[in-house]
């Protein structure tokens, strides 16, 4: 499974002849690459994979994964602070191909 995350715009710049752009992250800003969406300006909301633009989407759009990150966020503390963390023992998800863990 992939998650993309939303981010604004802040600038568009080119590096090696490349269409780049300072994306902000709640707060946190970084580079990525905007090859795939060449069309987004500075303020536009695009969906970041990896390091790359895939997609400009709305402002709403971007708020309303804001929120469900959020939920999600606030769920896995309030696991953390009742101390119920799920079993991670069992099963075979850690078993190497040669039956090894």
């Amino acid at each position: 499974m992939c998650l993309g995350v939303p981010g604004k715009v802040l600038e568009v710049f080119e590096r090696d002849d490349l269409p780049m752009g300072r994306i902000e992250f709640g707060g946190i800003v970084k580079e990525a690459c905007l090859a795939y969406t060449p069309e987004v300006a500075v303020g536009d909301y695009v969906l970041v994979h990896v390091g790359f633009a895939l997609s400009r989407i709305d402002e709403e759009e971007a708020q309303e994964i804001f929120t469900y990150l959020d939920e999600i966020h606030a769920a896995g503390l309030a696991e953390e602070l009742a101390g119920d963390e799920p079993d991670r023992q069992g099963g075979d998800e850690g078993l190497a191909a040669g039956g090894e863990k």
